[in-house]
């Protein structure tokens, strides 16, 4: 097959959907298959850029860079032009069997349009609650000083502008692919009738293959000699619920004392914010901010910790929940879609109410507890489904069912258009037929 992916985002994008499109596309590439990924250009300085078409020509996946706005987003995401002239260039002079977009704006629609043109289908896979993520438009932010009309037009948006619209583009694809069970509920939720399947984020071999040296080195970099090492990962924004996440450190603290540290990886426009109420909750030197690390790199850091903290309430998935848990991490996490598709409540892990307390306690019952390695057990035997190479085969069949139902489709539309001219031409004849008749009777 010949695939094109359409994608908002992409390396060195770090992110939940850069990733995921990566790992599908390369594990495509090994079943043999040709997949084209457009994706933005990024880098401020023609250095930057050259760096990153230097990556991309060492990867398996073949990236077509497309042009992009001026602007970014707070988050570092660009936003792409209107209209990529790369995108319809290379679909005039190549062929292709089907379009996978990863995005419902921007590249989305045009990955309809195109799909609609050339009379190839259309995949959907949507990665994100769109809805939680209205506070990157400048326009549609709330603070304490937003009047009251602002708050309630952002709020019937978020409720109905963007379901109904969810449900539109959903149902000008011929595939919508949910990354776990509780996103296909919200979707039809939203009134889709397109045909869906669940198709989670899968982890790539090496996740199965932590250090074992190398985790122990971080645990002795980041633990500050203490007892336990927590752990979690993520943008630092605001979606991410950092907020609830360091008041429940702080409710741990006040239930075990001082003897487990923190490690926080990734980075974001928070950052500072985030240190500064560590400070305020009196847990500065109870948490490190490490920044980004390579992905190649999380597993070791992810094995190298005791429990996976997390608090975010806006994933489709939460794929560094399976991350986590193929280095044998439990997880501890608040209640909602797509992490309790993942975590089995007392078995890999624990779920809780968006409550500090019970959050807290959770996380100390594995600490103090004699289940912590029954956890770990459990964690690793969860991964073993989200294995790459395993969803792939079940892609592969996913596209293969929707070319065959399209080419089917096109082949039923020209025999109609068949029928519809051969009775066109049949009433054209029997009208001569008169005509000559009428004429015929006229003369005599």
């Amino acid at each position: 097959m010949r695939i094109a992916m359409l994608t908002n985002n992409y390396r060195p994008f770090v992110g939940g959907v850069p990733i995921s499109v990566e790992r599908q596309a390369q594990e495509l590439v090994r079943l043999g298959h040709e997949v084209t990924v457009f994706a933005p250009y990024y880098g401020d300085t023609r250095a930057e850029t050259e760096e990153i078409l230097h990556t991309d020509e060492a990867a398996p996946e073949r990236v077509v860079r497309y042009r992009t706005q001026k602007r970014k987003m707070d988050n570092g995401m660009v936003y792409p032009a209107v209209f990529p002239a790369e995108i319809i260039r290379t679909f005039e002079i190549e062929t292709f069997d089907c379009i996978h977009v990863h995005h419902p704006m921007f590249v989305g629609p045009l990955g309809v349009k195109l799909g609609r043109k050339y009379g190839i289908p259309v995949i959907f896979t949507c990665h994100t609650r769109y809805e939680d993520y209205l506070h990157y438009i400048p326009a549609f932010r709330i603070n304490s000083g937003s009047a009251e009309i602002k708050k309630k037009a952002v709020d019937w948006i978020g409720r109905k502008v963007i379901p109904a619209y969810m449900r539109w583009f959903a149902d000008q694809c011929d595939l919508v692919l949910a990354p776990s069970a509780g996103m296909q509920r919200v979707l039809r939720g939203y009134g889709m009738k397109s045909r869906s399947a669940v198709f989670p984020t899968g982890l790539e071999e090496s996740f199965f293959l932590a250090d074992d040296s190398r985790a122990r080195e971080i645990r002795q970099k980041y633990g500050k000699g203490k007892k336990h090492l927590l752990i979690t990962v993520s943008r630092l924004e605001r979606e991410k619920n950092y907020g609830f996440l360091l008041r429940g450190i702080a409710d741990i603290r006040q239930r075990i004392g001082d003897d487990f540290h923190v490690l926080i990886l990734g980075d974001g426009s928070q950052k500072s914010e985030l240190k500064v109420r560590t400070s305020l909750l009196g847990i500065q030197d109870m948490v490190t901010f490490a920044g980004n690390v390579p992905n190649g790199e999380v597993r070791d850091y992810l094995a190298a910790a005791d429990i996976f903290l997390f608090a975010s309430t806006s994933e489709t998935q939460g794929i560094v929940l399976a991350e986590a848990f193929a280095a044998g991490t439990p997880v501890v996490a608040v209640r909602a879609v797509g992490t309790d598709d993942i975590i089995e409540n007392g078995v890999n892990g624990f779920l809780t109410e968006e409550a500090e307390t019970e959050w807290a306690d959770r996380v100390t019952e594995i600490l103090r507890g004699e289940k912590i390695e029954e956890m770990k057990k459990a964690a690793r035997a969860s991964a073993e489904k989200y294995r790459s190479s395993r969803l792939a085969i079940y892609e592969e069949m996913l596209y293969n069912q929707c070319i065959c139902e399209k080419r089917a489709e096109r082949r039923r539309d020209a025999w109609i258009y068949r029928q519809e001219q051969d009775r066109k031409d049949e009433a054209y004849y029997e009208a001569e037929e008169d005509r000559a008749e009428h004429s015929a009777m006229a003369v005599h």
